[in-house]
């Protein structure tokens, strides 16, 4: 061992980003678990690296004797003396072992240990590296699909992007630049694996950030997001300096900032709205571009019942509820929209302060588990911590999803996901009721009194659901399939066949049980059925 080694530590060091230390003492490391496999001994050794020469010297401690019979352990007199003048017979020194009897054996565990040190000492900078940048965007390009998931080259290290952090509709091919929001970063023996996110509203956050320099600069403050991947977000915004208009700043000129925005998110619509400290003003900006006729605050002013004229309804209420569910969380209020032919005296707040109509209570999922027996406290802590606050959450994650939470297992996540199947079915039955109830309210009110322009709104709101339901068709009425492999579509987390219809050949490949041949007849066949449902 000579300067070469020095220049290889020096090499590693600017290659890899490891600290000279580390490689050091990897390389003595080595060096002493080659002299242990070389001598077969457990006993004390020492290891020095010699910065000038570049060669790692081993010592092991011999003791004194007059005569040896155990070269290994023991060592003369005179051969001591030579080492150091001042010992005596019965002490023990340290001698130091040539490199060149170690063997081929112990030199190949020598470099397995220097291999696996510098191994870890990769993946440790890795890790650190990354753990600092949790919350911002990252750049990458995809290099293959593994079960659903999308395994994306950061460079340095790799990220992987979860079915369940995946946009509906988004579709990428191996070689396509992704932009993600670094979700978190997980360290295992064989490598440090950046988990990756396109739905999180962090996503909306930074790219704003980044086109928008007055949120960078902090004249303009984003004051809420709240998002339906590949459907509609709603963010809130104020200003902080007078002469700047908080929304138009982030619009831009022609609107090319958000634009910019709009395309990076594949067509997703984006509502930017005013943020104001009164509640119905907030509320106002937040239905635009509805116009309210009225706002109705209830007493606990957690409630608010919104009028508006009957042919602002639908666009109140957006497609399938869409924009009214929005602007519910953006607000952090709950609301109910009720056009004026609805209410027979709009100026009348009495009659909307306590509601005839009765609705059914909402399950409240996190305080069912802490009251649930083989769950509790502890549990729901750990699904809160872990953003899973429904069980349309849960059923979402389901057993994969739930175990990589902290502190749940296989068992725990079984019992969970069972009751939360239990309270879906719940759920569903008291829904039922209420639409029972409701329509035969409403009916008993529309036999009273007859509205022709009432008729006419109602029925162009449930033409535009029917349209939209017709559009909605179960992954189970696949026709022409075998059903086998639907049921393996359904447990994959496919629910309709527009989800289905634009799927790639090789994502379906990847399923279990379903080889490319068999995904491009199930595609096929679903393009077939939708555009015959089309064209009836």
């Amino acid at each position: 061992m000579n300067n070469e080694v020095l220049g290889i530590i020096d090499q590693l060091c600017r290659e890899k980003g490891i600290d000279k230390d580390i490689l050091i003492d990897a390389l003595k490391s080595a060096m002493e678990a080659a002299a242990r496999k070389r001598l077969g001994t457990d006993g004390p050794l020492q290891t020095e690296f010699n910065e000038e020469t570049g060669e790692v010297e081993v010592f092991t401690e011999k003791t004194i004797v007059e005569e040896t019979n155990l070269h290994d352990e023991e060592i003369s007199l005179d051969e001591a003396k030579a080492i150091d003048p001042t010992v005596e017979l019965g002490e023990k020194v340290l001698v130091q072992l040539p490199l060149e009897n170690f063997g081929r054996v112990a030199a190949q565990l020598a470099k397995q240990v220097i291999m696996q040190k510098v191994r870890d000492a990769e993946i440790d900078l890795v890790y650190k590296d990354y753990q600092d940048k949790k919350g911002e965007l990252i750049n990458g390009i995809v290099q293959r699909f593994e079960h659903g998931d999308i395994i994306v080259d950061l460079g340095k290290a790799e990220g992987i992007l979860p079915r369940r952090e995946q946009v509906f509709r988004e579709a990428f091919s191996r070689g396509d630049r992704i932009r993600a929001y670094i979700l978190d970063i997980r360290k295992s023996a064989r490598n440090a694996t950046v988990i990756l996110s396109r739905t999180h509203v962090g996503l909306i956050k930074n790219l704003f950030e980044l086109e928008v320099p007055e949120i960078s600069e902090g004249m303009v403050e984003i004051m809420g997001i709240v998002r339906e991947p590949n459907g509609r977000t709603k963010i809130a915004v104020r200003t902080n300096d007078r002469d700047v208009d908080a929304v138009g700043a982030c619009v831009g000129m022609r609107g090319m900032r958000v634009q910019a925005i709009v395309q990076e998110l594949r067509g997703e619509k984006i509502d930017i709205v005013e943020y104001s400290e009164d509640p119905e003003v907030y509320i106002r900006n937040a239905l635009s571009p509805a116009k309210i006729s009225r706002i109705i605050r209830n007493q606990d002013d957690k409630h608010m019942t919104i009028i508006v004229a009957d042919d602002q309804m639908s666009l109140a209420i957006g497609k399938k509820g869409q924009n009214v569910r929005l602007a519910a969380k953006l607000v952090k209020l709950k609301i109910d929209i009720q056009g004026q032919s609805d209410t027979p005296n709009a100026l009348d707040a009495s009659g909307l302060l306590s509601p005839t109509k009765k609705k059914a209570p909402k399950i409240n999922f996190l305080e069912e588990v802490k009251s649930a027996k083989g769950l509790g406290e502890k549990i729901t802590a750990i699904l809160f911590e872990g953003n899973v606050v429904t069980f349309g959450n849960v059923l979402e994650q389901k057993l994969k999803g739930l175990t990589t939470l902290p502190g749940i297992g296989p068992k725990k996540a079984e019992a969970i996901l069972n009751f939360a199947e239990e309270l879906k079915e719940k759920s569903l039955q008291m829904e039922l009721e209420e639409n029972e109830a409701l329509a035969k309210e409403a009916k008993e009110e529309s036999e009273k009194t007859e509205s022709p322009a009432e008729d006419e709104v109602e029925s162009n709101i449930a033409e535009e659901e029917e349209g939209d339901d017709e559009q909605e068709i179960p992954v189970d009425q696949l026709s022409e399939i075998d059903s086998s492999i639907i049921e393996l579509l359904v447990k994959s987390g496919f629910e309709t066949l527009a989800e289905l219809s634009v799927t790639k050949t090789q994502e379906l490949a990847e399923i279990e049980g379903i080889d490319e041949e068999t995904a491009v007849t199930v595609i096929e066949a679903a393009k077939k059925q939708m555009e015959n449902m089309d064209s009836v």
